[in-house]
């Protein structure tokens, strides 16, 4: 199995302990103090304080050893003046709000153990295999590439493979985040984790262990929790700077007022415990609700990148379009019915292994349509095949491999022909002696919602969107018009979409994203500021290539991520804006003589919330529609 990095939460018992003992002392203390019941135990209340003091001072020590200032410094100081002061119960609120704030950055380190720990659990730990005649239970540790598994109704499947037999409805959910079923019969590929609704399975086990797609998604999300973005590095190095001007401030305001309550209530005020945890909590909960809808985002930093994308590239095939050719429209020019025409067109194209011969074969199986085997085959790529059959030659192709081939055709016919090609269709023409008996007019079909794509990308703010592709450039034009694509680049190989993106980097010096399949436009990928595969359950290429990996072919959620990190900056804005301000305004207060020490850190205790629920409501973010 992947190897899972433990987080390691540092007496995380002592500190909920400490957090809780500390609200119920100070609680009670405020009610008997506020009714004047009977004396406060001050006793009990320094203890605490020198408790909640060691661990804090020990962490400022360690981090000044390796040159850092983290505002456990500026805690610890906090503390020391209080003693100093003798205001014990400031002293404990510090310890308080220090306390509930180490919780919320401890829980934000674990929030990644559990999204890993909430997929881990849809992992099956036993497994049914078919040894000959019999069904053997086995450790899923003990299954073996080859092994052929038994998934009934109701189990989840515990392996990578193809499905030898039988027919059921899975639901993928845990990878895709999709809870609609898919039906998968024999031929069809089935992933680890996914949910066997109704049916019965026989599937070959293919990748297991480590190697399945649910272990590559839950070490692509154990990863992603530990890059920190730029946003995060910036707030770190502002808190050392913030540090130093606060310690300056208050020797300043000491050496002028020679008041170490007033400056006591001035570190209070400005502990800025609550930003620092609100920064990385915000990312965390953003990218566990992004693979929550079937949305790998690979660490921080690319979802700092997101809303910063103005040219939008995209592949074609396999990623607007299904990359499977489909059969738009048939016409007979010969007197012939459609069902003998298709019995030949097929005769023809059996044995053929390019994609417009199956696509040929997949519309002839719909239809029920007998195919018969030809007695000879001699297939010409990239142009046609030749067929025998009871002694007569049928060609089946392009229509100049036709002509080449004796194949007459007249000018009514090359006229259609001419119109359909320029309107962006491939033709597959039949014809035999010397005839052409008709042509099939062939589409690689749109997928659902990529007309949304563009309309919804133009309202987040996308410049530019440039859908590049290897077809020709009629083709091209056709679908870039269909789906209100900008502009769009045809005939290009591999190479000549690297030199294009790279181009277009140094001409604009704007941010570009990349969409594609991950495997054909693995390099065109690697070269955008944000590359994002789509598609890739199953693709180990895709997973590994791409700085988001979308798990399911479902366009809609490219907006959907774009939305979210900019929600998620969105917030991280508000939260820097609601610590100036509630700063600001506690330093008001200490400085008109409102708050004293105790006052102080109260405010701070109840502001320090403010900034993290704002953050967490990237945990409830849902799609927007466009």
């Amino acid at each position: 199995m992947a190897q899972i990095r433990k987080v390691q939460i540092p007496n995380l018992p002592f500190v909920i302990s400490l957090n809780v003992s500390l609200a119920v002392v100070l609680a009670i203390a405020l009610v008997i103090d506020v009714f004047k019941i009977l004396p406060v135990p001050q006793m009990v209340l320094i203890i605490l304080s020198i408790i909640g003091l060691i661990p804090v001072l020990i962490s400022a020590l360690k981090a000044l050893k390796t040159g850092e200032m983290t505002i456990d410094l500026l805690a610890s100081i906090a503390l020391i003046f209080s003693f100093l002061a003798r205001q014990w119960y400031s002293a404990v609120f510090i310890n308080l709000m220090l306390a509930s704030a180490r919780i919320f950055d401890l829980w934000t380190a674990m929030r990644a153990k559990n999204i890993i720990q909430h997929l881990m659990k849809f992992r099956p730990t036993k497994i049914k295999i078919k040894e000959g005649d019999k069904i053997i239970e086995k450790e899923v540790e003990r299954v073996k590439a080859g092994d052929q598994v038994v998934v009934e109704a109701g189990e989840r499947i515990p392996v990578d493979g193809e499905v030898i037999s039988g027919q059921a409805s899975v639901n993928e959910a845990t990878l895709t985040g999709e809870s609609v079923p898919v039906v998968k019969k024999t031929g069809d590929n089935v992933l680890t984790s996914t949910l066997n609704e109704s049916g019965s399975l026989l599937v070959k086990a293919v990748r297991i262990g480590k190697d399945s797609t649910l272990e590559k998604l839950i070490a692509l999300v154990e990863e992603a929790s530990r890059k920190k973005a730029k946003t995060e590095r910036i707030a770190a190095k502002f808190t050392q700077w913030y540090i130093l001007i606060t310690l300056a401030a208050a020797i300043i305001i000491y050496y002028f007022s020679r008041d170490l309550l007033l400056v006591l209530s001035v570190l209070l005020v400005v502990c800025a415990d609550d930003i620092a945890v609100a920064v990385p909590l915000a990312f965390t909960a953003a990218i566990a609700r992004a693979a929550q809808l079937g949305i790998v985002i690979k660490g921080s930093d690319v979802l700092e990148t997101l809303p910063k994308i103005k040219v939008f590239m995209t592949d074609k095939t396999g990623t607007l379009t299904y990359g499977k050719p489909k059969i738009k429209e048939i016409r007979i020019i010969q007197k012939m019915d459609e069902t003998e025409f298709l019995k030949l067109f097929g005769m023809a194209e059996v044995a053929a292994g390019h994609p417009v011969g199956k696509a040929i074969m997949r519309y002839l199986k719909e239809k029920n349509i007998p195919v018969a085997s030809p007695d000879e085959v001699n297939e010409v790529p990239g142009e046609g095949v030749s067929v025998v059959k009871n002694g007569k030659k049928y060609f089946a192709g392009k229509i100049d491999f036709l002509k080449d081939n004796g194949i007459t055709t007249g000018n009514e016919e090359l006229k259609q022909i001419e119109e359909i090609e320029n309107n962006g269709f491939s033709i597959v023409s039949l014809g035999t002696d010397k005839k052409l008996i008709g042509f099939v007019i062939i589409e690689d079909e749109v997928r659902p919602f990529a007309k949304m794509l563009s309309r919804s990308l133009k309202k987040l703010g996308i410049k530019r969107i440039v859908m590049l592709t290897g077809d020709n450039s009629r083709v091209a034009a056709r679908v870039a018009k269909e789906l209100g694509i900008d502009q769009y680049e045809a005939n290009l190989h591999p190479e000549e979409k690297l030199k294009f993106i790279e181009g277009t980097n140094k001409k604009t010096r704007e941010t570009i994203a990349m969409v594609g399949d991950g495997v054909n436009d693995a390099a065109a990928l690697a070269l955008a500021d944000v590359s994002i595969a789509m598609g890739a359950i199953g693709s180990d290429t895709a997973i590994e290539a791409a700085d988001v990996a979308l798990m399911k072919d479902d366009l809609r959620r490219v907006p959907d991520m774009i939305f979210l990190a900019k929600k998620t900056r969105s917030i991280i804005i508000q939260n820097f804006a609601i610590w100036a301000i509630t700063n600001a305004i506690g330093l008001v207060l200490v400085g008109v003589g409102v708050l004293g020490p105790i006052g102080a850190s109260t405010y701070n205790f109840l502001t320090d919330f403010l900034p993290i629920s704002n953050a967490l409501r990237i945990s409830f973010f849902h799609p927007k529609e466009f």
